[in-house]
């Protein structure tokens, strides 16, 4: 991470600097004060309590020394719509999951980068900032250090990362536009199926804004997007509506037509972790939800105007 000192800057110690302007945890400071390169002001090694003066460049190591993530690399098709040192950004296919788990220890997107970080000296953890069901397809961020994933992280917490996804319904929508704003819970019969209920112990409120995009015969396009991180939020809300994701056998039931959920994590929008720069990232619809839009709402192409 590289901070170039201004006028207003002048004057301040780097502690003040790591702290009030940067952000940094107590803990990432001792982190990574102790590195040999840990903290440089114009690359030499300095203490917290140097004073910096305007032109100063202050660079700090974000690297994890000797890191080890016990993720295997795998060499796996990933298509990358934004990387740099602190974030990468794949969009992620749909019956890929996003990190192991029983059954699915060499088929994830942790293993996908596992593989392409293999070269690192630093080693590689596997930092998801936010995570898709295995069978929805779309954006990921994953940070690549320390700081990066805090800052992230803190960002989807206060809703400053916008996740926008495409979804394809059962049914003709009666509204143009709406919320649906509900309590959710897991069924009493599954640890992993959820369902809407009334406000009471041990539900999670949940909110999601939708719009609708195009509509056909029996089915209806809508962009979606949640305000709250749910699981299988999307997939629990439409399906409350009476109009489920085609292709959701969960909340829904098979199609002929696909075999996952109609689901896609198209755009997100956010500030860079480092630089604070506001980043819209994109995610064209994958094939299998490209012959619906055709199938469906006699479109070949869907234009991302929302």
């Amino acid at each position: 991470m590289r901070f170039v000192a201004k006028s207003e800057h002048d004057g301040l110690t780097v502690l003040h600097i790591l702290r009030n302007i940067l952000g940094l945890s107590g803990g990432m400071i001792r982190h990574i004060k102790y590195l040999e390169d840990g903290i440089l002001v114009n690359s030499e090694r300095v203490t917290v309590r140097r004073v910096l003066r305007e032109g100063d460049i202050l660079e700090l190591n974000t690297e994890d020394r000797d890191a080890v993530s016990g993720i295997e690399p795998c060499c796996l098709p990933l298509n990358i719509i934004y990387e740099d040192s602190d974030m990468v950004v794949p969009d992620k296919p749909s019956d890929m999951p996003t990190h192991p788990s029983c059954g699915h220890y060499g088929d994830t997107v942790a293993n996908a980068l596992a593989y392409r970080y293999r070269e690192l000296e630093s080693g590689f953890v596997f930092r998801p900032v936010n995570r898709l069901d295995r069978d929805t397809s779309g954006l990921l961020i994953i940070a690549r250090n320390r700081i990066a994933a805090a800052r992230l992280t803190e960002a989807m917490q206060n809703k400053r990362i916008r996740k926008k996804y495409i979804a394809i319904l059962h049914g003709a929508m009666a509204e143009e536009a709406g919320e649906i704003e509900t309590y959710m819970r897991r069924t009493a019969e599954s640890i992993i199926v959820r369902e809407v209920c009334g406000k009471e112990e041990g539900a999670d409120y949940a909110l999601t804004r939708f719009k609708v995009l195009l509509r056909g015969e029996r089915h209806t396009l809508v962009c979606a997007e949640p305000m709250t991180g749910r699981t299988h939020q999307l997939r629990v809300h439409f399906s409350s509506l009476g109009h489920p994701i085609v292709g959701d056998e969960l909340y829904g039931e098979p199609s002929p037509d696909i075999t996952r959920q109609a689901l896609h994590a198209a755009v997100l929008e956010l500030e860079h972790p480092s630089t604070g720069e506001k980043m819209r990232l994109v995610a064209p619809l994958h094939g299998d939800m490209r012959i619906l839009l055709e199938k469906y709402f006699g479109v070949r192409e869907l234009e991302y105007d929302f």
